[in-house]
């Protein structure tokens, strides 16, 4: 039987999960309120800091890479807008970009982002706009060549206004899914967030075209009440 502290039992109950409550401060909005009290209680966040991760995002990629397999030792990754930079550790240890494995092929991950980002160990970390008319060239020479994944989970300034940051996110990911058009290798893949809201239509079709495969899914680690999900494309057809 479990004791108490001070040595006393306890009625032989399981222990709950108390739950952080966060008073709302002078100055402070509910809605700030609440975000604070929900990323204190974020399982993921806990999990985050106690694995080492830059936020909880990295086990959205994570649940990606388990179903589809895609980060693979010796693969080279390109990850848009990296910041703070949890995509680039999972893919660092999945790719072996350490080679701390000596038994399985080297991989490289190469993170872009429009501000600078602390460095990761293993990562190649590159301050660039990935809308410049050159920077498919840049990528590509920095990589000495072709990526196997290009992925992203960038999304566009919120605005407060449902229905144009969907359209914000959905031309972002249109556009970044051009650039991958031009580094992915025959074979490779792409992975990226979404907003569901009903305008992604076309760029569903402008990835069937170019994918074997495309497919949508909300991992676990994103949020319930979210709209987002993540597409990934497998089997680029190159060309």
């Amino acid at each position: 039987m479990a004791k108490k502290p001070d040595g006393k039992n306890t009625s032989g109950r399981g222990e709950r999960d108390l739950k952080v409550k966060v008073k709302t401060a002078r100055g402070r909005k509910l809605s700030s309120t609440r975000w604070l009290q929900r990323q204190l209680n974020d399982p993921y966040v806990k999990r985050a800091r106690a694995e080492g991760y830059r936020g909880r995002a990295a086990f959205k990629i994570l649940e990606l890479d388990d179903k589809y397999g895609f980060l693979v030792p010796g693969a080279r990754v390109v990850d848009l807008g990296c910041a703070p930079g949890g995509w680039c550790q999972v893919a660092v240890a999945r790719t072996n970009a350490l080679g701390e494995d000596a038994g399985k092929p080297v991989g490289r991950v190469l993170g872009i982002d429009l501000q600078e980002v602390e460095p990761i160990a293993g990562a190649e970390i590159h301050q660039l706009d990935f809308l410049e008319d050159d920077a498919d060239d840049k990528v590509k020479a920095w990589l000495g060549g072709k990526a196997d994944v290009v992925m992203s989970d960038m999304a566009a300034a919120s605005s407060g206004h449902k229905q144009t940051d969907h359209l914000r996110i959905v031309a972002l990911c249109e556009a970044a899914a051009q650039l991958a058009f031009d580094v992915l290798e025959e074979g490779g893949t792409f992975v990226a967030k979404v907003l569901a809201g009903g305008a992604e239509g076309g760029l569903q079709a402008l990835l069937k075209k170019r994918f074997t495969k495309v497919a949508n899914v909300k991992p676990p680690a994103s949020r319930a009440d979210s709209s987002e999900k993540f597409v990934v494309a497998t089997g680029f057809r190159g060309g």
